[in-house]
C-alpha cells in the first residue's frame, strides 16, 4: 500500500468467524429479503447490508488458512451466493465478485504479492470492488520511472463504492497490452460516480469510474504470471460464470419460493377452474411442475460444474489445457441452463399467481429484471456456440474473460 492512500477504515477488530457458512449466509438472506422490495425500488448503495457482511465473517470465506481465512472451497462459497441470492440478488453479485477478485489476485499474481493483501482482507474485513472490465478500453496506462500512471473512464464497476481494494484495468498506450492491478479504493485520483440506474441489480453500484493521473506501484501489477496465461490462470473466467450460475440459480429459487407463496396463500383459481384453491387447479400445477424440473436441472448442473471446477482449482500449476477444457464445457452448459430456466421462472411466474400479483409494492418483477439485466452482459447465444463446436468437433472452449 502506498504511503500516499488516506487512512482505510476497517472495524475495530475482525468479527469472529462463523461455524458454519451456510447457516450464517442463511441468516443474512433472511434479514435482507425484508427490505429488498423497498431497496430496490430506492437503488443506491446497500451500506448497511454491505456492513452486515462484513460483520457476518462471510469476506473470508474463500481466503485460504494460511491467511487467516476459512479456506472453504469454491462450492460451498458459490453455495452462499446462491444463498444470498434468492433474497437479495444485487447484495449477492457483489459479494461473489468480491471473492472473485480475490481469486483473481491468487491466479494472476505472485504470492509475496498476494499473501498480504489476503492477510489484511481476513484481519480486516476488506470489500474488494471491481473496476475490471476488459471491454472498456478508455484508461490509458503510461509507465513513469518505476510507477505507471492509469487516466481514463471506466464502466460497470461493480461494489466499487464502499470498498477498500479495487481490480483496476487500463491498456498500455505503448503496447496496447490490458494490465490488471489491485490498489485501494482511497487513492488519490480514483472518483466513484455514483451513476448507476438500471431497471434491474439496482444495488450493485455498477457505475462509473474516473482516474485522474492514478499512481500504481509496480508491485501492484498483476503480471505473474498475468491474465489467461497459463491453464491455471485461465480458470478466473470460468470462477466468474460460476458466479453467475449460482446468481442466477439464486434468483429463480427466490422467484420459485415467493410465487409459490403468493399462490398457497393469496391467489384465486379461474372461474372456470373447478379447483376451490388456485394451488388444486391443473393448468396452475404443470407450471410448478415444469419449474421444478427446469430448477431441479440447473442444481445438478450447478453442483457439477462446481465440483469439477474445485478439482481443477485443487491441481494447482498442473492443470493443462485438457482439464481446464473440461471446466469450461460444465460451466458453459449450467450458464446456458441457468440463464434459460431462470428468465422462463422469473417471467412465467404471473401465470401462477394472477393479475393481483403485479401489484407495485410487492415488486415480484424484480426477479425478473434482475436476471434479465445481468443475462444481458454475456449473450448465451456465444455459450451454444462454443458448446456447439464442443459437441460436433471436441474443441474446448477459447480462454477468453467470458470463457
Amino acid at each position: 500500500m502506498s504511503s500516499r492512500d488516506p487512512q482505510l477504515h476497517p472495524p475495530e477488530a475482525p468479527p469472529t468467524a462463523p461455524a458454519s457458512p451456510l447457516p450464517t449466509a442463511q441468516a443474512l438472506a433472511d434479514r435482507f429479503a425484508a427490505t429488498a422490495a423497498e431497496r430496490d425500488a430506492r437503488g443506491g448503495t446497500p451500506k448497511a447490508e454491505r456492513d452486515a457482511l462484513r460483520a457476518s465473517g462471510l469476506l473470508s470465506l474463500s481466503i485460504p488458512t494460511a491467511q487467516g481465512g476459512q479456506g472453504a472451497d469454491w462450492a460451498t462459497t458459490l453455495q452462499t451466493v446462491r444463498t444470498l441470492a434468492q433474497a437479495d440478488s444485487s447484495l449477492a453479485q457483489v459479494y461473489g465478485f468480491h471473492h472473485l477478485l480475490l481469486a483473481t489476485v491468487r491466479l494472476f499474481a505472485r504470492p509475496e504479492q498476494w499473501v498480504p493483501w489476503l492477510e489484511q482482507t481476513a484481519r480486516k474485513q476488506w470489500f474488494w470492488g471491481n473496476a475490471l472490465n476488459p471491454l472498456d478500453t478508455r484508461t490509458a496506462v503510461r509507465r513513469i520511472g518505476d510507477w505507471y500512471d492509469f487516466s481514463g473512464k471506466k464502466s460497470f464497476c461493480s461494489g466499487a463504492l464502499d470498498s477498500e481494494m479495487l481490480v483496476a484495468s487500463g491498456i498500455d498506450e505503448h503496447t496496447g497490452q490490458l494490465l490488471i492491478a489491485a490498489i485501494p479504493t482511497a487513492r488519490a485520483g480514483i472518483t466513484l460516480n455514483g451513476d448507476w440506474n438500471s431497471f434491474g441489480q439496482r444495488q450493485t453500484d455498477s457505475g462509473s469510474a474516473l482516474f485522474e493521473n492514478v499512481r500504481v506501484e509496480g508491485s501492484e501489477l498483476l503480471r505473474d504470471p498475468g491474465p489467461l496465461t497459463t491453464p491455471r490462470s485461465s480458470l478466473r473466467p470460468l470462477l466468474a460464470q460460476l458466479v453467475f450460475v449460482h446468481l442466477f440459480l439464486g434468483l429463480a429459487e427466490g422467484a420459485f419460493a415467493q410465487a409459490r407463496h403468493y399462490t398457497l396463500n393469496e391467489s384465486r383459481p379461474w372461474f372456470r377452474s373447478p379447483a376451490e384453491r388456485a394451488s388444486e387447479d391443473p393448468y396452475i400445477q404443470s407450471h410448478y411442475g415444469e419449474f421444478f424440473v427446469g430448477l431441479e436441472s440447473v442444481r445438478l448442473l450447478a453442483a457439477q460444474a462446481a465440483a469439477t471446477f474445485d478439482a481443477a482449482w485443487a491441481q494447482g500449476d498442473a492443470l493443462d489445457a485438457e482439464g481446464r477444457g473440461r471446466v469450461a464445457v460444465a460451466v458453459a452448459t449450467a450458464k446456458v441452463a441457468s440463464t434459460r430456466v431462470g428468465l422462463d421462472v422469473t417471467s412465467r411466474l404471473f401465470e401462477t399467481t394472477g393479475a393481483r400479483a403485479t401489484h407495485g409494492a410487492l415488486r415480484l418483477d424484480r426477479f425478473w429484471r434482475n436476471l434479465r439485466t445481468q443475462t444481458l452482459h454475456d449473450p448465451v447465444d456465444y455459450k451454444l456456440q462454443e458448446l456447439g463446436d464442443w459437441a460436433l468437433h471436441a474443441r474446448v472452449p477459447a480462454p477468453s474473460f467470458y470463457s
